[in-house]
């Protein structure tokens, strides 16, 4: 381990990320290695975002190429990579039309304007109210964060901005009291990742789709964390076969590389027009170009997504072993695909911890849920050689 490199880091760097002392150096499919020549097995993939892993060779090649050939131009001029890409997400989506940026948050806040400017104009101008989830994460810009449900991100950078209403996640009743004269949109994760993992019961997302049909309301899934392939399906609005009418991609879409999309049908994109809203960075050639290398090595190579859903149930199946051994220390385990959460009694920063002590790298979510988000082609073996450790830990910690 560099210490120099630690210590500089604590002398130049905000203190905003509590980061583990390892310094990480080369990286390669589920793998990493520390300065010190440690390897770790990851099974945090960058929070959701190498979902091919690390280096994947077509990524890096695809990267490559357009760094020789161009890297950046602005979007006053048309770029071949963004084009490609919007048309890839727009045929292998519900959507008509594609917005990039730079990140998830970045993401969120367009679609948070477009949806006010939408019900402003074709509903009416006093309807600019969205309804969000209590345990929900946006981002962290004001207007992503203000419509984030949880009260500990926001602490300190209050006033948040108006025109957000919180509810219950997966309570279709709670959603209609909070209706007004004044709301325009619902903004949903399909299943929430920062707040835990948590599920929505079969039908709640059709509910909501329903529901904002009835009062012509825009229906924003953010999916961010779940898209891209992390549930066994490119999005995890094809398992409950609702489709919104605004949808957020962030994380993964790159594979590795930073970039965030917009997706909307066409009578919402419609909303937007010159000087509506913009992006120097967004889109760039280099973030699309690894973005189409990503996306076409998920959807043409069906194998990566097949093996998400069965390696997903392999992973489930034996943390909720773990759980009949440990009940006292594991309350529930639960996800979809490679998206999993195991809720603990206790907080679970020594499981994390006593993990990357062991070369194991996850992650843990709202305190005390593990929240494993591994590269989607993780093996079985990769799997099994956590879970021999999970329960090494457990079994130490539950006498």
């Amino acid at each position: 381990m560099d210490k120099k490199l630690i210590e500089e880091s604590a002398k130049y760097l905000m203190h905003t990320y509590n980061s583990h002392p390892i310094v990480l150096r080369k990286g390669r499919g589920m793998n990493v290695w520390g300065d010190d020549g440690t390897e770790y097995i990851d099974f945090v993939a960058g929070i959701a975002v190498n979902c091919l892993g690390h280096c994947h060779p077509k990524v890096v090649i695809a990267i490559q190429k357009q760094a020789q050939r161009l890297l950046h131009v602005s979007n006053l001029y048309h770029m071949e990579p963004q084009i490609k890409l919007a048309g890839f997400l727009v045929k292998n989506s519900f959507a008509d039309r594609a917005f990039f940026c730079n990140s998830g948050t970045e993401a969120v806040e367009a679609a948070i304007k477009l949806a006010r400017k939408y019900s402003k104009e074709h509903l009416s101008p006093q309807q600019y109210e969205i309804i969000t989830a209590y345990g929900s994460f946006h981002g962290r810009t004001m207007a992503s964060l203000s419509a984030t449900g949880q009260e500990r991100l926001q602490k300190g950078f209050e006033p948040l901005l108006p025109g957000f209403k919180h509810v219950p996640f997966n309570d279709i009743g709670a959603l209609k009291k909070a209706l007004s004269r004044r709301t325009c949109a619902v903004l949903i994760e399909p299943i929430q990742g920062e707040g835990g993992i948590k599920m929505p019961s079969k039908d709640y997302l059709l509910q909501v789709r329903q529901f904002c049909d009835e009062n012509r309301l825009v229906l924003i899934f953010d999916e961010i964390q779940t898209g891209i392939g992390r549930t066994g399906k490119m999005f995890a609005y094809e398992h409950y076969g609702v489709e919104p009418d605004i949808m957020t991609l962030g994380k993964g879409l790159g594979g590795g590389v930073a970039i965030g999309a917009m997706l909307a049908k066409e009578r919402i994109a419609t909303a937007f027009e010159p000087g509506s809203h913009g992006s120097t960075f967004g889109g760039n050639p280099l973030a699309c170009a690894a973005a189409l290398a990503t996306l076409h090595a998920l959807i043409e190579d069906g194998f990566i997504m097949e093996q998400c859903r069965h390696t997903g149930e392999y992973f489930r199946n034996k943390l909720l072993g773990l759980q009949k051994d440990f009940p006292s220390l594991i309350l529930e385990v639960r996800g979809l695909g490679l998206m999993i959460g195991m809720e603990l009694t206790k907080a679970g920063s020594f499981v994390v911890d006593a993990c990357a002590a062991r070369g194991m790298l996850i992650n843990c979510a709202s305190g005390n849920v593990l929240r494993f988000i591994p590269p989607l082609i993780v093996t079985e073996r990769d799997i099994d050689l956590l879970v021999d450790v999970l329960d090494d830990i457990f079994e130490k910690h539950s006498h």
